[in-house]
Formats: structure tokens, C-alpha cells, sequence
């Protein structure tokens, strides 16, 4: 569905860096980061709104030079900010707004409505942020598209909804002809639907993989000081020690077989996890994950 390769957009103060990344039909790949990472603006590059970058972005096989308005016909796109008309209903934004797409299906529409629990005639300045996010949601996949791309779709929702929301996604990839890109800062989220994740930190991608192979390879490593050596220290990223003992992310824990056996602890970790000891690797000076 997507493939991106070598993407490099840069700013003044920030750059995406050789960002290669896929994402396949029947499946939803998470995008997983800390604030400031690249998320946004790799999205807005998949999306042509930021046209002035390096490197191949393809969407169907093609490029947004090729068939940019085909291309967007079959996706549902979802912001992390509300650019619809504040001072107009929902009603009226969505006949301002649906007949851009050819396979508009006003049924869906009101379906989503109703599940929503959204007041057509309400207007859009008058929502909360919720309420507006779930609005967003409604008009992207009111069209039928093939491909929902969402940037942080969950902030701003209550609990409920966002388990709600998860439920849809994956109900909407049951025919295996559709894809879900992904891309939040809540990783809990992604760790109940997600089948690929990818993670970016500073612009550049530490990683892209299968979420349960992923999880399996890394290890959050436990122990007692005195068994961090210098060379087991090289081993892992975002290491924190106390006065009873250490913490720290592996990110190959077979680099550890035969000599973690009884002295140490390894746990699965969690996508949270990975994120917060690669970053905290980064600040410190250290490079990213290979």
C-alpha cells in the first residue's frame, strides 16, 4: 500500500534521514515516537503536503506525481488537528466537503454519526476535542477508502473509545484488501491491534519489524551492579542504577544467552518500553538502536 524509500525532508533545526518504511495490505502498522520525532511530518510527505523532500514515496505503486488526486481518492486521512469550517455544522461541512470523493457513501456517513454519538446540526467550534477527532474519523472512512492513514487519532479520546475506536480498525482489515497506518504516542494503543510497528526517533527509523517478533528480540535486562561489566554495559541502551541494582534495554537478547542464566532478569518488554530506554540511549549521547 505504502512504500517509502530514502525520504529526507529537512527544516532548519531538524531532519528526516533516510526514512525507508512499508506498509501492507491486510495489516496495521503502528508508528510509534516521542513528540518532536518525524511522525508528522513523514505522514504529511506519504501525503504530499509537504512536497519539498528526497526520495521515492509510493502509494498503489504510484508516485503523487503520476495521479496524486486517483491516489487520494482511496485514502482516509485523519489529522492530528481539526481544519474543518469552525463556524459550520457538521452537516454542512460534510456537503461542502464530500463531493470531492467519487465513492461518498452518505449511509456510512450516518452510520458513524449515530456510533459516534455525534450532533449533526452542532458546529464545529462548539466540540471538544474528542468530539472533533471522532468528527475526523466519520468523514475519512465515510468514502470507502482502501488505505486510513491517522497521526495520533486516540489523543484527545476517553478510554472507552479509544478501545471502541481499536475495535473498528481492526473489524475495517477483516477483508484483508484494506491497510491502517498508525502513528500515536500512546503505545498501548498499538500493542493491542498492531501487526508491523515502526519506530522513528530523530528523524531516523531504529527500527521496523513484525510487533511480536520485535517484542520477542528485545529484553529488558535486571540486575544486580556488580554483573554490569564495561563489556555487558555496551549491551544495552538507556541503562539507570540504583543502590540495588540496574535496569536496561537489550536489543538482541540472544547477545546474552549462557550468561544472563541465574544472574540476572529478562523480561519481555513492552512497546513503551523500547521507546523510552532508546530515547533515553539518544539523550545521553549514545547512538540509536541498529
Amino acid at each position: 500500500m505504502i512504500e517509502v524509500k530514502n525520504l529526507e525532508k529537512r527544516f532548519y533545526n531538524f531532519a528526516l534521514e533516510g526514512i525507508h518504511l512499508t506498509v501492507k495490505k491486510g495489516f496495521i502498522t503502528g508508528f510509534i515516537g516521542p513528540n518532536g520525532a518525524g511522525k508528522s511530518t513523514t505522514i504529511r510527505c506519504i501525503m504530499n503536503l509537504n512536497r519539498r523532500y528526497q526520495g521515492d514515496v509510493r502509494i498503489f505503486g504510484k508516485t503523487h506525481t503520476e495521479n496524486t488526486e486517483g491516489i487520494k481518492q482511496h485514502i482516509g486521512f485523519v489529522q492530528d488537528e481539526n481544519f474543518f469550517y469552525g463556524h459550520l455544522s457538521l452537516e454542512q461541512n460534510k456537503k461542502l466537503l464530500a463531493p470531492f470523493y467519487k465513492t461518498w457513501n452518505e449511509k456510512l456517513f450516518k452510520h458513524y454519526l449515530d456510533l459516534f454519538e455525534l450532533p449533526s446540526m452542532k458546529k464545529v467550534d462548539h466540540l471538544s476535542k474528542g468530539m472533533k477527532m471522532k468528527f475526523s474519523l466519520a468523514m475519512a472512512l465515510s468514502h470507502d477508502p482502501v488505505l486510513i492513514i491517522m497521526d495520533e487519532p486516540t489523543s484527545g479520546l476517553d478510554p472507552v473509545f479509544r478501545r471502541e475506536l481499536l475495535e473498528l480498525l481492526q473489524d475495517i482489515i477483516q477483508d484483508e484488501e484494506k491497510a491502517v497506518f498508525f502513528s500515536t504516542h500512546i503505545t498501548q494503543d498499538l500493542e493491542k491491534v498492531a501487526d508491523f510497528i515502526t519506530f522513528i526517533d530523530n528523524g531516523k527509523i531504529v527500527v521496523s519489524e513484525e510487533k511480536d517478533a520485535l517484542l520477542d528480540h528485545y529484553a529488558v535486562v535486571k540486575g544486580p551492579n556488580e554483573w554490569l561489566t564495561t563489556e555487558r554495559r555496551r549491551l544495552l541502551h538507556g541503562v539507570k542504577e540504583t543502590d540495588i541494582g540496574f535496569e536496561g534495554l537489550l536489543a538482541d537478547k540472544q547477545q546474552l544467552a549462557g550468561e544472563a542464566s541465574g544472574q540476572v532478569l529478562l523480561e519481555r518488554p513492552s512497546l513503551e518500553d523500547i521507546m523510552f530506554y532508546t530515547v533515553k540511549e539518544r539523550k545521553n549521547g549514545h547512538s540509536t538502536i541498529a
